[in-house]
């Protein structure tokens, strides 16, 4: 199983609020090349976005679903890009003095992903996921400065 660890200087509610808007999974997935649908009560349980996953034109559509929701802690999904097969992934967030400490682990659980052997796999996901971290932290870490500038901007105006 592929670990991965990143320190956002963010709160777990910000990390959070960035994976409730289903609608900005292709920004930081990597992989995920557009977003078709979300369904409306994203990301509880059982619910799911349909995206497709690849270069254009050779995109594959396919969903992901919410397994569980422990906000602002945790959420695991199951991820699906058929051919290529199923996993798992856990993003797991830990507030932490000046921020917030996300570990997301991966696996293959279904497919021909799953026969790679894992001292191949692991590595790839590993280096995958570091970018996926990445561009949620860029995200999640934006919301706060703009949040941050519009109280300034607020208070100076009062």
């Amino acid at each position: 199983m592929s670990r991965t660890t990143r320190f956002m200087r963010c709160a777990p509610d910000d990390v959070f609020e960035v994976l409730a808007d289903g609608w900005s999974f292709a920004s930081w997935v990597v992989g995920a090349a557009r977003i078709r649908e979300v369904d409306g009560t994203w990301p509880q349980a059982g619910s799911q976005i349909h995206h497709s996953v690849g270069l254009w034109p050779m995109l594959i559509d396919d969903t992901t679903s919410v397994v569980s929701i422990d906000r602002p802690r945790a959420i695991e999904l199951k991820v699906r890009a058929w051919p290529t097969g199923e996993g798992r992934v856990r993003l797991e967030c830990t507030a932490e003095e000046g921020g917030t400490r996300v570990v997301m682990t991966e696996d293959a659980t279904a497919g021909p992903a799953k026969v790679v052997p894992r001292p191949v796999r692991d590595p790839m996901l590993t280096a995958r996921n570091g970018e996926a971290l990445k561009r949620l932290a860029y995200l999640a870490e934006r919301k706060v400065a703009d949040s941050t500038q519009l109280q300034r901007v607020a208070s100076t105006r009062q």
